[in-house]
């Protein structure tokens, strides 16, 4: 029989992590624990302040509500966990876990989760002082990086100009991509302005410029502006039923699928499938999970047969990280099942 617990971590920034929403320095994530005859699978269930749907007060109860049921002998795919789509990824991955003997090799045939290929993914750049931003755009570099992502909108727009300006007069568009995320930063009344005279430095592609369900503005800005525009905010919460009218009114260039915001990965392979009906480019990306929800993210990626840098570098962000066989090497995230995993803090 299932037995089902959880357990709730809070995970400490090695550095305040700054958005346009404000500054992180930690983050819980609870970890839901599945054990039938002898062996333990384990899901990540990660929320974000002020981004992630599942509602806080009432987030414990869910998860209480959860393991009752499932230690009553209830069929998972029968829980109700509507509204609450990091619980979703947790129970499905944890499931996914328990089937390969806890193991962690989730997707097993998979290349990457055997050691032989890595992914590529882009260098995460965290907003701050403009000396903080330099210091980890030279250390990208140095390490490898041909993409990086920078966020912006939370610094004087001049400056993030001065920064991108000094990127671009050592390196090229075609020795280093540029993706930039401004977290809903920017108005509808300025953000081609913006848009415009970042466009100067050869970007390639820029996140959610302006905060998600202004329809109309965002479908304007997509139509117009000169660098191509990358969905995120926009797909958290939206019904199965309103995604594909979303992306006709919109028309995005890319979308980004991070799949403890979506609710897992089945509703992360639907709106794959709808993109790729629309023409729409997109690429994975972690949010802020531990170790073991990125793993989870990274083994599914690696079957999705992309080519593009994705989002998947921020396994180091935690000095209380899950310690696991995820290590970077030249600006590829790889498993190598050499390395063992230490899940004690979590089943403690």
């Amino acid at each position: 029989m299932l037995k089902a617990r959880y357990k709730t971590i809070d995970l400490h920034f090695k550095f305040p992590a700054g958005t346009s929403r404000g500054v992180l320095l930690h983050k819980p994530s609870s970890f839901l624990i599945l054990e039938r005859e002898g062996f333990t699978g384990i899901g990540e269930c990660s929320t974000i302040p002020g981004l992630s749907i599942d509602p806080v007060e009432s987030y414990t109860e869910k998860l209480d509500l959860l393991c009752s049921l499932l230690n009553q002998g209830a069929d998972p795919v029968t829980i109700n966990l509507e509204g609450y789509p990091s619980i979703s990824f947790g129970l499905e991955t944890a499931l996914l876990d328990l089937a390969s003997k806890g193991s962690k090799c989730l997707f097993p045939d998979s290349a990457f989760t055997k050691g032989l290929a890595g992914i590529p993914i882009n260098g995460l750049v965290w907003m701050g002082d403009k000396e903080f931003m330099e210091k980890q755009i030279r250390e990208k570099i140095e390490a490898g990086y041909k993409c990086i992502k920078l966020k912006v909108g939370a610094n004087d727009f001049e400056t993030e100009l001065d920064i991108l300006a000094a990127i671009r007069a050592q390196f090229t568009a075609s020795e280093l991509e540029i993706r930039l995320d401004a977290n809903g930063a920017f108005g509808p009344h300025d953000a081609m302005d913006k848009l415009n005279r970042l466009s100067f430095y050869d970007i390639h592609s820029i996140e959610q410029p302006i905060r998600q369900y202004q329809y109309d503005a965002m479908a304007d800005i997509c139509a117009y502006s000169p660098i191509p525009i990358v969905l995120d905010e926009e797909l958290i919460g939206i019904n199965s039923a309103d995604k594909e009218f979303m992306l006709e009114k919109i028309k995005p260039a890319y979308i980004i699928l991070k799949p403890s915001l979506l609710g897992g990965f089945h509703e992360s392979e639907e709106w794959i499938q709808l993109a790729d009906k629309h023409k729409i480019g997109w690429w994975v990306t972690s949010a802020l999970e531990a170790n073991i929800g990125l793993n989870a993210i990274a083994q599914w990626t690696s079957t999705l047969g992309s080519h593009m840098p994705q989002g998947l570098g921020t396994g180091q962000l935690y000095h209380n990280n899950i310690p696991s066989p995820l290590t970077i090497e030249k600006a590829n995230l790889y498993y190598r099942p050499e390395n063992k995993w230490d899940v004690s803090s979590i089943l403690i």
